[in-house]
């Protein structure tokens, strides 16, 4: 039997294809929108079985607030957050809020619609390993806040973490490649990958985490491009035999 939603997400492209995408598998999407001031107040009136959230900032002060105010008007709606790869903070302040679950934004349809069944069950829908760490930060709260910036330094490569400073620099990626010496195609495959694990959709998303997180600071100035080697001397013709 196919559920009430609703998808609410920062893009509404993403938010439009994945009520599509759902829409397809049989479940009954009442609206599909990007996040502003009256998106709570947008669910609360819906009042659907489940709301999927978007968030691209899990870990900032405040972000889950549309989930505390909705479960409080709308206990019956379960909400499940979409998210990029959590930290335990983030994932225990979902919670915190009343949120059903939590799932990756690089999650399969298969994955978000287990996510949904379940959130409608009543039941926890996060994998266990994220849900035993964000109930470890809710009993025993990190006296310190997480110092995001060097946990995401530490998830990229040395060059990947040269790639994300270009990229923050708006670099494109022929500039990329002229840079660091390497083909286009190899940019762009290094770019792709700082996406992902940054766990963001786009260049712009990734400049403005990494400069958030003060992960710009740590890596440090952008080394020296290699001189060009000099052109070789041009020599005079021999004498002809």
């Amino acid at each position: 039997m196919g559920v009430r939603l609703m998808v609410v997400d920062d893009h509404r492209l993403l938010a439009e294809a994945l009520a599509s995408a759902l829409k397809l598998r049989g479940h009954r999407v009442l609206a599909a929108a990007a996040p502003a001031a009256g998106a709570a107040d947008l669910v609360i009136a819906r009042a659907p079985e489940v709301c999927l959230l978007g968030t691209a900032t899990p870990a900032e002060p405040g972000i889950f607030d549309p989930v505390a105010k909705i479960k409080r008007e709308r206990p019956q709606v379960a909400v499940v957050v979409l998210g990029p790869v959590p930290s335990p903070r983030g994932i225990a302040a979902a919670f915190a809020a009343g949120a059903s679950g939590y799932v990756r934004h690089d999650e399969r349809i298969e994955g978000v619609e287990r996510a949904i069944m379940k959130a409608r069950a009543g039941e926890a829908a996060v994998a266990p390993q994220l849900l035993q760490g964000a109930f470890s930060e809710l009993l025993n709260p990190a006296a310190q806040p997480d110092d995001e910036g060097q946990r995401l330094l530490q998830m990229l490569t040395p060059r990947e973490v040269e790639v994300l400073v270009r990229v923050a620099e708006g670099e494109d990626t022929r500039l990329i490649a002229a840079g660091m010496g390497i083909a286009p195609s190899t940019a762009r495959t290094h770019v792709q990958r700082v996406l992902m694990k940054l766990g963001v959709g786009s260049r712009l998303e990734a400049a403005a985490l990494a400069a958030r997180t003060g992960l710009l600071d740590r890596a440090g100035p952008l080394p020296h491009a290699a001189p060009a080697a000099p052109p070789a001397p041009e020599t005079e013709p021999g004498p002809e035999s």
